[in-house]
């Protein structure tokens, strides 16, 4: 199965769609589940699928050996032929973000790797944060600094913090791109429930410890826009495990 690790170095592509009803979110993972299956690309290393929960949708975590293998599989006929028309057929929202990991760190009854698979049972919060390019790293420090008071809250497991280069959805006759590159940070956490990463998110602020209180602050002064969801891990594959004849 996947894991998240700044150190494997890879181009890490989080493909995000939104639409409007269960039944489409159904083919959506239908879909994902297809390619996810078949996939042979030069320099694909795994795909994991994450169905939406507190809005319908999906997301799609990928890992990549690197830029010109994801180039080689955006350039070719069938995704700008067929994959492409189909989801902009069934969503509303198409975001294709490519990353590179930060940092990835975890509760200590979590081991020593981030493991993303649907034999786990996380509850993913997913957040994609605006950021001015020149304050990029600044976010980046906050948010991974954030892992120290997070382990004193009840039910989280892990955070992991990418940094964004670029993001890019469909144009007339391919893909074009969305914003500037290195204006976004993504923040992958788990959680080991909804009850908790709810209690977590309520929590008022006179209510929070002080070292959570000026981290939050910080991540406000330096965040132009916030979009998140939280997911279930529904499917996952790795260049090593065979393909689905």
């Amino acid at each position: 199965m996947p894991f998240i690790n700044p150190e494997d170095g890879y181009l890490t592509v989080i493909n995000l769609f939104r639409t409007d009803t269960t039944e489409r979110v159904d083919r959506l993972v239908s879909e994902m589940r297809a390619i996810v299956d078949t996939a042979a690309f030069p320099g694909w290393i795994s795909s994991t699928v994450h169905r939406g929960e507190a809005r319908p949708g999906t997301a799609n975590f990928i890992q990549w050996r690197g830029k010109q293998d994801l180039e080689s599989r955006y350039a070719g006929d069938e995704f700008k032929h067929r994959t492409v028309p189909v989801f902009q057929e069934i969503t509303t929202f198409i975001r294709l973000m490519q990353t590179e990991v930060e940092s990835s760190r975890r509760h200590p009854s979590q081991g020593d790797a981030t493991e993303i698979s649907p034999d786990r049972d996380d509850y993913t919060v997913l957040e994609v944060l605006g950021v001015e390019p020149a304050d990029q790293s600044d976010l980046i420090a906050v948010l991974a600094a954030s892992h120290d008071w997070l382990l004193d809250v009840p039910g989280y497991r892990s955070q992991s913090v990418l940094r964004g280069i670029r993001s890019r959805g469909p144009g007339d006759g391919g893909l074009t791109a969305v914003g500037r590159d290195n204006d976004f940070v993504v923040v992958y956490s788990q959680w080991d429930g909804e009850a908790s990463y709810n209690a977590f998110r309520g929590t008022a602020e006179d209510e929070q410890p002080a070292a959570r209180r000026k981290s939050l602050n910080r991540r406000k002064a330096l965040t132009t826009e916030l979009d998140w969801n939280t997911y279930r891990v529904v499917h996952s594959r790795s260049a090593s495990e065979p393909a689905v004849a």
